[in-house]
């Protein structure tokens, strides 16, 4: 019934609107309404679709076997709209990993077309977000490019509340004391929304990047939950909604490497928005120039476009691969 995928370590089930159904999921017919109603029916499609079968889970392993469910397409031509269900049932805005995994679905399937496609995401938030993808083949690789748009910058961007303004490399960042009071070293921030929010920290060595090990346990769990999550799972400081998290280390010219902590799912192997994010924070204090920046994640490498002109960024492109698997 759910096919799973993994891109650069993020895995996704992919179902379609009618399979749910099948399962007894009550899903209203159109993307829109299930966006409005996901909380009558977001909960229980996890927990069919992504919680491990009786007997499978293997100790340390995570507490589902995917990191989220993709729900669709709900039509057989584009536009195509689809759900993005993290595994505490919320939904998402964008996920780039997210993106690429169903856009290799709707390729299995005979659906994406070498022009590519638009694809539309509902959630719970207002809106829907859009983001065009195109079939393409980078070093070999075939994939796909998805362009993500002109990203915003600054607390505004995100809906931040009560944080501190702060000058680093000449830019105007953000100090975000829950963050600062779980290390010191975190102390300054970019916050970037790419179609979702993300708060970007930029530091100045690797021994401060957080694995995703010490990510999971007690007590700094608790307190990225805190920041990351909306209530009432966290406490949404400083973002109501919730806000993504990143850590970004400038390795080389042109090549980042990070860490990151997803609102709705906690540590991850890796995430193609906040890549992006990270990619833009670094060209705004002007660790890399724009042109292709290479992220470096635990899961792999994400390949960004940046498209900048007269010191804006105009545009952000991000590539990304997927394969099926068998889960």
């Amino acid at each position: 019934m759910t096919q799973f995928y993994d891109a650069r370590g993020n895995i996704y089930g992919v179902i379609a609107p009618q399979a749910l159904r099948d399962a007894g999921i009550a899903l209203p017919d159109s993307a829109t309404e299930c966006a409005s109603s996901r909380g009558s029916w977001s909960e229980a499609a996890i927990k069919i679709c992504c919680d491990w079968p009786a007997g499978q889970r293997r100790a340390n392993s995570k507490s589902h076997r995917s990191d989220g469910l993709l729900i669709g397409p709900f039509q057989t031509s584009p536009p195509f709209d689809v759900l993005i269900v993290n595994t505490d049932g919320s939904l998402a805005e964008r996920s780039g990993n997210g993106l690429t995994i169903f856009s290799q679905a709707l390729t299995e399937q005979g659906l994406m077309s070498e022009e590519g496609a638009l694809l539309r995401v509902h959630h719970d938030k207002g809106g829907v977000v859009e983001t065009s993808v195109k079939p393409a083949e980078v070093e070999g690789s075939q994939g796909f490019w998805l362009d993500l748009g002109r990203p915003g910058f600054g607390p505004d961007a995100v809906d931040a509340k009560t944080v501190q303004g702060i000058e680093f490399n000449a830019r105007d960042l953000s100090h975000v004391q829950p963050l600062a009071q779980l290390d010191p070293d975190w102390a300054h921030s970019q916050f970037v929304r790419i179609g979702n929010p993300h708060c970007v920290t930029l530091l100045n060595d690797a021994v401060a990047l957080p694995s995703n090990e010490q990510m999971r346990e007690s007590p700094l769990n608790e307190g990225l939950t805190d920041i990351a999550y909306a209530m009432p799972s966290g406490a949404g400081d400083p973002c109501p909604a919730g806000v993504n998290l990143q850590w970004a280390v400038l390795e080389s010219p042109q090549k980042i490497l990070a860490r990151v902590f997803e609102r709705g799912e906690g540590p991850t192997a890796s995430s193609g928005t906040s890549a992006s994010a990270v990619a833009c924070a670094a060209w705004r204090v002007g660790w890399v120039a724009a042109g292709e920046v290479q992220v470096v994640m635990p899961g792999g490498t994400a390949p960004i476009l940046l498209d900048a002109e007269h010191g804006q960024l105009r545009g952000v492109r991000l590539f990304g691969t997927a394969r099926r698997i068998a889960h």
